[in-house]
Parts: structure tokens; sequence; C-alpha cells
């Protein structure tokens, strides 16, 4: 399963007001839920927020991959999130965040789950990527981008 599979256009959300790394994550947990009615909000909530005790999911240069394991998950959920200001994530560089991905996997897709957040980090190192998903005008030109994206990376 590629990147591009695992996120429609509805799931890439363009300037989101964000506020705090606790309301977007449980904008996201919301969000989710109302699409795939087989995960419970608090739950993914509750997942996330245990993965950020572990350590901040903000990888820096105003990156954040916030990721957990759900057992409610029957394939990988991903989610795409530009917010409209930035906003503190903890970054290990100290710097706010404005470009999320979200991942939801299944209990037992170890190899799954890692392959996938290589993916997404390789995507989101590049400056000149991060600078393209920072200068779309819409939703859909957002989707577009990042699916383009995605599709040159899977070539290299």
């Amino acid at each position: 399963m590629t990147l591009d599979q695992l996120l429609p256009p509805e799931r890439t959300l363009f300037d989101v007001k964000g506020g705090s790394k606790k309301r977007v994550l449980e904008f996201f947990s919301t969000f989710i839920a109302q699409n795939i009615p087989s995960l419970d909000d608090q739950e993914v909530f509750s997942r996330l927020i245990g993965r950020e005790r572990l350590g901040s999911t903000g990888v820096g240069n105003g990156v954040a991959i916030p990721h957990a394991r759900n057992p409610h998950c029957k394939v990988p959920v991903a989610s795409f999130i530009r917010l409209a200001e930035p906003i503190d994530f903890d970054a290990i560089d100290g710097d706010p965040v404005d470009l999320i991905f979200v991942l939801l996997v299944p209990e037992e897709a170890e190899d799954t789950h890692l392959t996938l957040l290589g993916q997404i980090a390789e995507l989101l190192n590049d400056s000149d990527n991060r600078h393209t998903l920072r200068n779309t005008h819409s939703q859909r030109e957002l989707h577009e981008t990042l699916v383009d994206l995605i599709a040159q990376q899977q070539k290299a």
C-alpha cells in the first residue's frame, strides 16, 4: 500500500485552524471517526496523545507526523493537514508546525507502519516539497500537489 492510496482528497485538509497540538489531535480524531465509523474518536485521540508522551512527533522544519496503532483499523489510514497558522508542537528543532501528516495503522502492521513512516519522512524532509505544499491555494490543489510529489518520490 502506498501513501497516495491512503490519502483520498477528503482527507487532505487545507487551512485548518490549529490553536495547539492537543486541539489539532482532537480535531483529527473527531474528523477521522466521522469518516470511518469503526474508529472511536476518544480512542484515536488517546492513542495519538499516548504516542506524543513518548516523544514529540514534530520532526522539524515545520513538520509533524503523529502516528499510532489502532486495533480497530483494518488498513492504514492517513490524513494530511495544512494549518492556517503554525503551532507549537514541541518539535525537535523548536520551530512551530504547519504541515501535519497523521497515520493510523492496524495493531499488527509492523513493517507497513515503518515503511509508511519512512516514506512520509522522506517526502516532507525535502525543503522543495515543503515549500510547494505551503504555497498551494486550495484543498484540491494541496491534494493534487501531494499526490504528484508522492508519485515523483516513488519513481526516484
